[in-house]
C-alpha cells in the first residue's frame, strides 16, 4: 500500500535531463551532476519535472532516465519522479511504472490541454484515480506559467482529501495562498515552494522546504535560507534570499532551462544541450548570465 508518511521537509532539485550533441541523454553528465549533488544534504531530487524537459521525454526515456538516477541516487535520498501526462490512464500507467522502479514520491501537473473543462470536478476525479492507482504518495504541481491553470486553495484542498495526497509544489508564487492552504489543512499536507524566488516567504508561510532550480547550482545558498529560517535568524536568511533573486530569474523565467544548463556549464557542471525545439543560449547571454552568477557570488 502507499505510504503517506513520506516527509518532504527539505531542499529538492529539479535536475534538467543533459542531452548530448546528437540528442541522446547522456549517462555520464547524469552521474556527473548527482555526484555534485550528493555533497549537499539535501532532502532528494525531483526527476522528468519542468527543468527535466519532461515533455520532450518518450515514455521510453522517462523509463530509462528513471532507472538511471535510481541507480545514482542513495536510498537516503528521496527520488520524485514527475508523472504528469495528458490522460488519467497515461498518468496512472507511468506512476506505477516510476514506483516500481524505485520512487518515493510523484510529482503530478493537472490535465491541461482542455483547460475549459478543468472544474474542481474534474481534476479531483483525474487525482483522485491517479493517488488510488499508484503505490507511492503523490504530490500536486501548480505550474501555471506552463499549464495555463492556476490551482486555487479551494480546489487543492478539495483535491487533498485524499489520504495519498501528501502535499503540493506551488510555483505560481502566490504565499498569501500557500498561508490560507496551510492553515486549513495543518502539517499533515506538506507545501514546496516551487521556486527560489519566494523560498523564504513560503517557508514564513508554513512551506517545509522546496524544489528549485536554483539548487542544481546553488544548492548550499538554497539550503542556508531554509535552515537560517528553522533558526530564527530571519535577518541572515534574508540576505541570502535577496542575494539570489536576479539569479534564479535568470535560470527561470528570463533564459528557463537553457539558462541553467549554460549557468551549470560555467560552473564546471555538463548541463549537457537543450532538445529542440529549445534553443541554447548564444554567446552574449552566456557573458550577462556569468556576471549575474559572479554578482550573486555563486561563481
Amino acid at each position: 500500500m502507499a505510504n503517506p508518511c513520506v516527509d518532504l521537509s527539505g531542499i529538492f532539485p529539479p535536475i534538467p535531463t543533459p542531452f548530448d550533441s546528437s540528442g541522446n541523454i547522456d549517462q555520464g553528465a547524469l552521474k556527473q551532476h548527482l555526484e555534485f549533488l550528493g555533497g549537499f544534504n539535501l532532502r532528494g531530487v525531483v526527476v522528468m519535472g519542468s527543468n527535466g524537459e519532461a515533455v520532450h521525454l518518450s515514455i521510453e526515456e522517462r523509463i530509462q532516465l528513471l532507472e538511471v538516477s535510481r541507480d545514482l541516487v542513495p536510498e537516503s535520498k528521496l527520488l520524485i519522479a514527475g508523472t504528469g501526462c495528458p490522460s488519467t490512464k497515461q498518468t496512472i500507467e507511468i506512476s506505477k511504472r516510476s514506483a516500481d522502479i524505485g520512487a518515493n514520491a510523484v510529482l503530478v501537473l493537472p490535465p491541461h490541454y482542455y483547460k475549459g473543462r478543468m472544474t474542481t470536478e474534474v481534476l479531483t476525479r483525474h487525482f483522485h484515480a491517479v493517488a488510488d492507482g499508484c503505490s507511492v504518495p503523490v504530490i500536486l504541481y501548480n505550474m501555471p506559467a506552463c499549464t495555463g491553470i492556476e490551482l486555487n486553495a479551494d480546489t487543492i484542498a478539495t483535491i487533498a482529501e485524499h489520504p495519498n495526497i501528501i502535499g503540493l509544489k506551488d510555483s505560481g508564487g502566490d504565499v498569501v495562498k500557500l498561508g490560507a492552504l496551510h492553515q486549513r489543512l495543518g502539517d499533515g499536507f506538506q507545501l514546496l515552494a516551487g521556486s527560489a524566488s519566494f523560498l523564504l516567504p513560503a517557508l514564513a508561510m508554513g512551506a517545509v522546504g522546496g524544489v528549485l532550480a536554483l539548487a542544481n547550482i546553488a544548492p548550499g545558498q538554497c539550503l542556508a535560507i531554509r535552515q537560517l529560517a528553522l533558526a530564527g535568524d530571519w535577518n541572515k536568511a534574508r540576505e541570502i534570499q535577496l542575494r539570489m533573486i536576479e539569479v534564479n530569474a535568470a535560470v527561470t523565467q528570463r533564459w528557463g532551462v537553457a539558462g541553467l544548463k549554460a549557468a551549470m556549464s560555467l560552473l564546471g557542471l555538463d548541463g549537457g544541450y537543450v532538445r529542440a525545439p529549445l534553443l541554447d543560449l548564444e554567446a552574449s547571454a552566456i557573458d550577462l548570465l556569468k556576471t549575474i552568477l559572479i554578482d550573486s557570488q555563486i561563481l
